[in-house]
């Protein structure tokens, strides 16, 4: 499979913004932690062994070691970032989860997912790593987040230049991942998007806050020509003339996708077979079209 991501380039990114740590830039993930919280709330069990996957930052960890639900929290981070953090946190080689199989209850992962070459393949290994009527629950950057910065980039180097480099990631669509997910083997799947808006002065704010979250360029396609003053300027004007309000500052929109789905287990939910029903389709529409007032005395 041809590598989308060049994962060297993303992880030091990520492990200079982990350094820097600028409380400004963490809102998507806070949101997110705060999101995840509601969410295990909402499941009516308790887990004995959790774990944080690719994080990249120790909060949603620190969520999980704080809930009342979870017995037990483990973090797993790619080993160069590992290594660059204190406490406790299990190194992994490229995309391999270093985790045994049926060795979890819950395994959750933030942001992590968009920035992963073979998304399928890990998958699956989270799933193995779920013990029977386990639960993984994660976000990522889906369909529609930053296209506002992609098209006015793209319009200024055309302008420009006459041709564009790829400069933002192409994100999944959310039928895509409800797809993954099942092929990944997890029974009941969920997907859903919350959509966010968030307002800059500048387009250059906005870029500030993408190099906090370490989430810059890291496509393997991207050109290595460093770009020019010009290009950014023409781009931040084409973004305020096509996407700013009428104050003048502009929109950036950040699709989140949240996934989830249950490790298979004899004691879980099934669908009815085919043909088991008691009531035929057409009864059942010939029921709802019936008017409120009949059968009444």
């Amino acid at each position: 499979m041809e590598p989308l991501i060049d994962r060297p380039t993303s992880v030091w990114r990520k492990k200079r913004a982990v350094a820097a740590r600028d409380p400004g830039a963490g809102f998507l993930m806070a949101r997110a932690v705060e999101e995840l919280d509601d969410r295990l709330g909402a499941v009516q069990r308790s887990f004995a062994d959790g774990a944080a996957l690719y994080c990249g930052l120790g909060d949603a960890a620190d969520m999980l070691g704080h809930s009342d639900k979870v017995d037990k929290v483990l973090r797993v981070e790619e080993g160069a970032l590992a290594a660059s953090m204190a406490g406790d946190v299990i190194p992994a080689e490229g995309e391999t989860l270093p985790l045994g199989a049926a060795s979890l209850d819950l395994a959750v992962s933030l942001y992590a997912l968009h920035e992963i070459n073979d998304v399928p393949g890990l998958l699956v290994q989270i799933r193995r790593a779920l013990r029977p009527d386990g639960l993984f629950l994660g976000c990522m950057a889906g369909a529609g987040t930053l296209a506002e910065l992609r098209e006015s980039l793209l319009a200024a180097e055309t302008g420009l230049s006459g041709g564009a480099s790829p400069r933002v990631l192409p994100f999944a669509d959310v039928r895509e991942i409800g797809g993954l997910l099942q092929r990944a083997g997890f029974a009941l799947p969920v997907v859903d998007v919350d959509e966010v808006t968030v307002r800059y002065d500048t387009m250059f704010d906005l870029m500030r806050d993408l190099r906090a979250m370490g989430a810059t360029n890291s496509l393997v396609q991207r050109t290595r020509i460093p770009a020019s003053r010009a290009l950014f300027v023409e781009a931040a004007r084409v973004y305020a003339e096509r996407f700013s309000d009428a104050d003048g500052r502009i929109r950036a929109t950040f699709n989140t996708i949240w996934l989830s789905g249950w490790a298979p287990a004899p004691t879980q939910q099934k669908p009815l077979k085919p043909g088991s029903g008691q009531v035929s389709l057409a009864t059942a529409l010939a029921a709802g079209n019936r008017d409120p007032e009949d059968g009444k005395g």
